[in-house]
């Protein structure tokens, strides 16, 4: 189970962002999937989850609702964060993983938002 994050950058407060993520080594289109991020000093926390197959459902953390869209590819085995109306404080690594069971962590792709 292998997934690669990319897509950050710099960016400065207000603007846009695209995250990918591309999963090998399961199913992908058989499970729910969910982006994570890591604050410099803060515990990873979750950001959005995407059900399996379709992607039908989706669910966001409070603090990015009604900025953030999760979308998933299956074809392309890849998964997406539509990220809009960027903060300071979205600033952090972020990452992918199934839902359950977790595979091993990706090394994550870095997103600054300052000015």
């Amino acid at each position: 189970v292998q997934f690669v994050e990319s897509g950050g950058g710099l960016v400065q407060p207000g603007g846009s962002l695209t995250l990918s993520c591309v999963a090998s080594g399961f199913t992908f289109s058989s499970y729910v999937m969910s982006w994570y991020r890591q604050a410099p000093g803060k515990e990873r926390e979750w950001v959005a989850l995407i059900s399996s197959y379709g992607g039908g459902s989706t669910n966001y953390a409070g603090s990015v609702k009604g900025r953030f869209t999760i979308s998933r590819d299956n074809a392309k085995n890849t998964m997406y964060l539509q990220m809009n109306s960027l903060k300071p404080e979205d600033t952090a690594v972020y990452y992918c993983n199934r839902q359950f069971p977790a595979g091993s962590w990706g090394q994550g792709t870095q997103v600054t938002v300052s000015s």
